[in-house]
């Protein structure tokens, strides 16, 4: 996966001038030694802040070393003014973090009140506007500030990604998807590029790629993919065109950003002038790290990029489907697994799943486009049963008065046949029920959901956090009831 940047973390100690200076170096010393023994390599600043001055000379240091995101260590009280300018001028994602005392056999000159300077932090990065990522308790020892430094890094990596992110996208929403159609301003404001193409523009690139030189490699790639699956082999020349297609528009268009997700068009007309349905090769970008939603969901195809650059692995986007059946919970999943019927539901889309999230995979037709469309031109979607484990859901939405929104909730995928169609899988969200009606549907949230395979809901909290998200919806605990929740 190349769509996604790489880090260099860098390290600077303040020091209010009122305390020993020393102290803060030699905590900062000891932070990065646990680092670099736990987690690789982190650039360390040799100059301590005390004055503007000792600022803008780290300030040099730092941007010469090629630093892309900041940790402001308070080895002591430290300096508000020059520790949040630097925070203000630095070009990148920027932590605070600050130092425990060490013992309490030395607690007259080796007392370094870092847990008193944070709260003075904080307050000069909100004079100043200043947005900078503070842990949960942000006092710790070397060991616990390296593992709080670790857990910044991919906060930084993606909102790196985000500041130079370009969304390509192909055609309106279909007619009916007003759901995926949300103002843009939003993306702009958190450094989002956006380019909107019609899919006429994208069908005459398509055509001019007919015969392309590499499309047998591509071909020969898809059918060792797909092994035993490949129901559909006569489709995939123009596949492989397609995928060619776009990652050539990509290289012709991300301009001055480094990094690309696609939001593309793939219904009503598609699948009659393209002749298939893109679903397959939209999988096969998404595990190269270039994430494509579905219907032109630019929300979606944002929210798939956090997830690729947080989990560093391959994501789906899918509908929040349809309920489980009261016999298959019955059968398959009560008593067995700790979840109620209203916990689970499925998730579906057509077919762009990849191949290495799914338990099994087929090449097939598109079933649902196929009831009023000829079946050879629906041929192209990727189905298979998801496979089980540990997911996040979520989602970065604008609201129509364009006011960044944003849910997340921890679940699994449960090993559990789906016994339909699609790329698909049996969802399960402790309180869904509750989390469905008082986040999804109160806060009108469209039915697409972001999935990484993994829990990483603090990270993705955190970068929605860092950028300004304000109303975050999680799957409350039972005894936590939602603002619109009747307690009665």
């Amino acid at each position: 996966m190349n769509n996604m940047p790489e880090l260099k973390l860098g390290i600077v100690a303040v020091s209010r001038d009122c305390f020993p200076m020393s102290l803060s170096v030699s905590r900062r010393e000891a932070v990065v030694e646990v680092y670099k023994k736990a987690y690789g390599s982190i650039y360390e600043c040799s100059i301590c802040i005390e004055n503007e001055l000792h600022m803008k000379k780290a300030l040099e240091e730092i941007n010469a070393a090629g630093c892309n995101s900041l940790v402001i260590y308070l080895g002591n009280f430290g300096p508000e003014t020059p520790e949040t300018l630097l925070a203000k001028y630095f070009n990148g994602p920027v932590m605070f973090v600050a130092a425990a005392e060490e013992t309490g056999d030395n607690l007259v000159q080796g007392r370094g009140d870092a847990y008193c300077g944070m709260l003075n932090a904080s307050y000069n990065l909100k004079l100043r506007n200043i947005k900078a990522y503070i842990p949960e308790y942000p006092v710790g020892t070397a060991t616990e500030c390296a593992d709080m430094i670790h857990e910044f890094t991919s906060i930084a990596r993606t909102i790196i990604g985000l500041n130079s992110l370009k969304v390509i996208s192909f055609g309106p929403r279909p007619q009916d998807f007003l759901a995926c159609n949300a103002p843009i301003k939003q993306l702009y404001n958190i450094g989002v590029e956006i380019e909107e193409n019609s899919e006429l523009d994208l069908f005459e690139s398509f055509n001019k790629h007919a015969g392309d030189e590499r499309i047998p490699a591509v071909v020969k790639s898809m059918e060792e993919e797909l092994g035993a699956g490949n129901k559909k082999p006569q489709i995939l020349v123009k596949l492989a065109q397609y995928e060619i297609t776009l990652l050539d528009w990509i290289e012709a268009h991300k301009g001055s950003r480094d990094y690309v997700a696609i939001a593309s068009k793939c219904w009503p007309a598609f699948q009659t002038q393209f002749g298939f349905v893109p679903c397959y090769v939209n999988s096969r970008l998404t595990a190269m790290g270039i994430p494509v939603s579905c219907e032109v969901d630019i929300y979606g195809a944002v929210s798939e990029f956090i997830g690729t650059v947080i989990s560093q692995d391959t994501v789906t986007l899918l509908d929040i489907n349809n309920s489980v059946p009261a016999d298959l919970y019955e059968n398959d999943i009560k008593g067995k697994y700790n979840y109620t019927i209203k916990d689970t539901f499925m998730g579906f889309h057509c077919g762009n799943t990849a191949v290495g999230k799914l338990s099994f995979c087929e090449m097939k037709y598109q079933m649902i486009m196929a009831r009023t469309l000829p079946e050879e031109v629906t041929q192209g979607t990727l189905e298979g049963d998801i496979v089980p484990g540990d997911i996040t859901f979520f989602r970065l939405q604008s609201t129509s008065d364009a006011q960044l929104s944003a849910y997340i909730a921890h679940g699994e995928v449960l090993p559990v046949a789906t016994r339909s169609f699609g790329s698909i899988g049996i969802f399960a969200i402790s309180e869904m029920g509750r989390f469905y009606r008082h986040v999804l549907i109160e806060k009108n949230f469209p039915h697409h959901g972001a999935v990484a395979f993994g829990h990483f809901g603090k990270s993705i909290f955190e970068v929605f956090k860092y950028l300004g998200v304000e109303n975050i919806g999680f799957n409350q605990p039972k005894e936590m009831l939602y603002k619109t929740e009747n307690p009665f």
